[in-house]
């Protein structure tokens, strides 16, 4: 593979002599270099053996609750040790009614919880111990938040129990890359329904997560169409209240 790929480099340089100028043959070019690159990593990085009985304990590697997403966790650091600048570790159940999006078995909450708990506080203590979190942001949510109260699913499953979707409020937490630790930002009502006290829209959190990768949101704003457009939409603030 690597002679195939000193080959086809020698190609494509030719290319470029031929095409001098080109920015888009330019750009497959170094596209496929990036892949190759991400291939000849990718298997010492996917790697655990080198990996301590302590470390994976820390995650719950093994552990039958923890094991799967605990070594999507580990992986999430190993990426951040290689130098991968974003990284997204997704939980879910792969059943045709995942994993937190339990409208008819509420009892499940339980299950998920425990299922990740462990492995993202591993994460969180891997990362600091390792000091890979004063510059890695480490984003924790959903897209929407549920109902605080219990809903009655009738039909294919009658009697049961769950829960909503609901965008009127819900959590999310930030740890590492320039935020405050044990910062607690709104307040809802006694339901847990309605924002009473510092919303935060989630276009101020897309410009606070924008400002810690060092980004100012506002710099980006352009004219299409008769509209500005910016990467948190035209709204968004950053919350500077968990910012150090």
């Amino acid at each position: 593979r690597q002679r195939q790929f000193d080959l086809l480099r020698l190609l494509n340089a030719e290319q470029l002599k031929r095409n001098a100028g080109d920015a888009e043959l330019e750009s497959v070019i170094n596209s496929f270099e990036l892949a190759w690159r991400i291939q000849s990593h990718a298997p010492q990085l996917l790697d655990l053996s080198s990996e301590s009985a302590a470390t994976l304990q820390m995650y719950g590697v093994d552990a039958k609750e923890t094991n799967e997403f605990g070594r999507q966790c580990l992986l999430a650091r190993r990426f951040c040790e290689a130098g991968v600048r974003y990284i997204q570790v997704t939980y879910g159940d792969g059943t045709a009614n995942p994993a937190w999006d339990q409208h008819s078995n509420l009892p499940k909450h339980a299950e998920h919880a425990l299922r990740v708990d462990k492995p993202i506080a591993g994460l969180l203590k891997d990362l600091k111990r390792r000091g890979l979190l004063d510059d890695t942001l480490v984003v924790w949510g959903g897209e929407f938040g549920r109902t605080p109260m219990n809903e009655v699913r009738r039909g294919n499953t009658p009697g049961k129990e769950g829960r909503d979707h609901h965008p009127f409020a819900f959590s999310m937490w930030l740890a590492g890359g320039g935020i405050k630790a044990g910062r607690i930002i709104g307040e809802t009502d006694e339901l847990g329904y309605h924002i009473t006290r510092d919303p935060i829209h989630v276009h101020d959190l897309q410009a606070t997560i924008l400002h810690c990768l060092g980004i100012d949101h506002e710099r980006l704003t352009f004219r299409h169409q008769g509209r500005d457009f910016r990467l948190t939409d035209v709204g968004g603030k950053v919350v500077r209240e968990i910012i150090t």
